[in-house]
């Protein structure tokens, strides 16, 4: 759920043992990565000619979608080592998607709180980048759900700092920038100073690889991130462990215009197309993350 704000900056855990930044270099309006070509094993089946129709004009001669994508989030998008393909579980579901369509997925890095407008101003055909659903953004844009995730706190192995989440008071706890995540440290901080205890000092940062490196290093005493992002952070340093259970669990979507109502409709159908074929579990399961599928796709759930 780290994505529910309406203004957010992504971040990323580099694969690997160790954390590494993503560069800015990166997030350029350079294609950095599609989808398979339809019909390939990797998809999962070829085209469906009902869904194909149904594809807006502009998508169907240019044989492509262009995605806004913030590829700085793994598991979820991120870049390949090459420093410029784009992978992740959200890529290859979409990609399984987009074959159903019989196109490709033409990925355009970019920064997480410019695509939504990106959307609305026909920069990209959708945006694929962890977006949770909430009423806000619904007022604005039509999406399409395809997974659930919530929020996962985690701390440095044996919890050093004896942090908890109801008890977080005086402790540096590490967030991004722009996320449902630092709107709850926000208000458990106010509820420590209201009961007259020290503040939560939040250390913010603009990127998620930079709030887990600040954990990893000690600088931080803990941090919270979407659960997907937060166990793959776990995973991959070997340095870090969970702190109590996920909460507040919400639907990702993809983004749409308003007026692409029909095109929406007929990605919640292309994607009960790839979960029956099987490439929508394949996908979590490559990364690990089944936990979060769902099988209730809707517009504007």
């Amino acid at each position: 759920m780290r994505r529910v704000s309406l203004i957010a900056v992504a971040g990323c855990v580099a694969a690997g043992l160790t954390l590494t930044a993503c560069g800015s270099s990166s997030l350029t309006s350079t294609p950095a990565g599609s989808a398979p070509a339809p019909g390939s094993s990797a998809t999962g089946g070829g085209a469906d000619p009902a869904l194909v129709a149904k594809l807006p004009a502009k998508i169907k001669a240019a044989g492509k979608i262009i995605v806004g994508i913030d590829p700085t989030y793994a598991p979820n998008e991120m870049l390949a080592g090459d420093g410029k393909t784009v992978e992740g579980f959200d890529v290859d579901i979409f990609n399984a998607v987009a074959a159903k369509f019989g196109v490709t997925a033409d990925y355009r890095p970019a920064g997480f709180d410019s695509i939504i407008l990106g959307v609305t101003g026909g920069k990209y055909d959708i945006g694929v980048s962890s977006f949770t659903i909430n009423e806000d953004r619904k007022k604005q844009v039509n999406m399409v759900s395809y997974y659930k995730a919530g929020t996962q706190w985690v701390v440095p192995k044996g919890n050093p700092k004896g942090v908890t989440i109801e008890g977080a008071c005086g402790k540096n706890i590490g967030v991004q920038k722009g996320t449902v995540q630092l709107d709850d440290l926000t208000a458990r901080s106010k509820k420590c100073t209201d009961a007259g205890k020290p503040a939560i000092t939040m250390i913010v940062q603009e990127g998620q690889d930079q709030v887990t490196a600040d954990v990893a290093s000690g600088k931080s005493d803990a941090m919270l991130a979407d659960s997907p992002v937060g166990l793959y952070a776990i995973k991959k340093t070997g340095r870090l462990e969970a702190l109590g259970d996920i909460y507040d669990s919400a639907p990702y979507g993809y983004v749409l215009p308003k007026d692409q109502t029909e095109f929406a409709n007929a990605i919640v159908e292309a994607l009960k197309a790839a979960q029956k074929d099987g490439s929508y579990e394949a996908a979590l399961k490559k990364y690990a993350v089944e936990a979060g599928a769902i099988t209730d796709f809707a517009v504007n759930p």
